[in-house]
């Protein structure tokens, strides 16, 4: 059995690392983190770096959070390592938010680097006229691109969130059911954005108030769920 080392990449803006082990020539990599921009020369590393008696790779996906339009890249260099060692390869264990990205571009979770299939479409006799199979495809990684975005927000206003919930609680002494309350409520009686309501909830604890129109929110808010 030989150990394939990992290969980190977040000091570059890449939170993906890529290890395993080779056994018998079955290489099975594990990815972990996100797969976003940069994530497929970290893969490309790492399969130049298996022994040239491979004769199998898996990868498990299990421990993928996170994955962008950027990220179908990778799938790319798998490929593209397949066709020119004329290795098996096959992926695994696609869960949550990746598998949705995986479904809405087209592919298939169970076998991502099989070809989608697709109808043929007659060629328009003439005129840029789109195909019904264009549009549609158009229209599905518009969808993909708003739902990566919405949850890349998501992913970046976590931390704060977290700190302000934490905030509230030492301060309340209420439960994190009770601080996302008087988060969320807040936010909504202030018309402010989620975020920003955390983020000024955090600062006060270090000595700068909120805006008068979210404190006097907050007021009213911790009083509903706090008595």
């Amino acid at each position: 059995m030989t150990a394939v080392a990992g290969t980190r990449h977040e000091a570059d803006g890449v939170p993906l690392v890529v290890d395993g082990r080779v056994d018998a020539g079955h290489a099975l990599l594990t990815a972990r983190g996100e797969l976003v921009r940069g994530s497929a020369a970290v893969l490309a590393r790492e399969l130049d770096a298996l022994p040239p008696d491979t004769r199998r790779v898996e990868l498990d996906l299990s421990r993928v959070a996170f994955m962008d339009t950027a990220g179908l890249q990778f799938l790319d260099v798998l490929e593209a390592y397949r066709s020119r060692t004329a290795v098996p390869v096959t992926t695994r264990d696609w869960r949550d938010q990746p598998r949705r990205v995986l479904e809405l571009a087209g592919r298939d979770p169970a076998d991502p680097l099989r070809p989608a299939p697709g109808p043929r479409v007659p060629r328009p006799q003439a005129g840029p006229v789109a195909s019904p199979v264009a549009l549609e495809r158009a229209e599905r990684l518009r969808e993909l691109s708003e739902e990566v975005e919405q949850l890349r927000r998501a992913m970046t206003s976590r931390p704060v969130i977290d700190q302000a919930r934490g905030v509230l609680m030492a301060a309340h002494s209420c439960t994190p059911d009770q601080a996302w309350s008087i988060l969320r409520e807040t936010s909504q009686l202030s018309n402010t954005k989620l975020r920003t309501v955390a983020e000024a909830v955090a600062a006060g604890a270090s000595g700068t108030p909120p805006p008068v129109d979210v404190r006097a929110a907050l007021r009213t808010a911790v009083a509903r769920h706090t008595h």
